[in-house]
């Protein structure tokens, strides 16, 4: 999984305004409440990526 991965499903699992998760009715038809698995997941592995190069460059 790339950065670039990462953000586009960020950038597409995005709150509905009925509260559910955008992303996932389009691509899947599936109802899910926002926050989505794959928008918790994403959000977590950019973290820690950042994390990451932060700590990174302390070094």
């Amino acid at each position: 999984m790339t950065d670039d991965q990462a953000a586009r499903i960020v950038a597409v699992h995005l709150p509905g305004v009925d509260g559910l998760c955008a992303g996932c009715r389009w691509w899947w038809s599936r109802l899910s409440p926002y926050p989505c698995y794959q928008a918790e997941w994403a959000t977590r592995w950019h973290a820690r990526v950042a994390t990451r190069r932060f700590l990174d460059g302390l070094s």
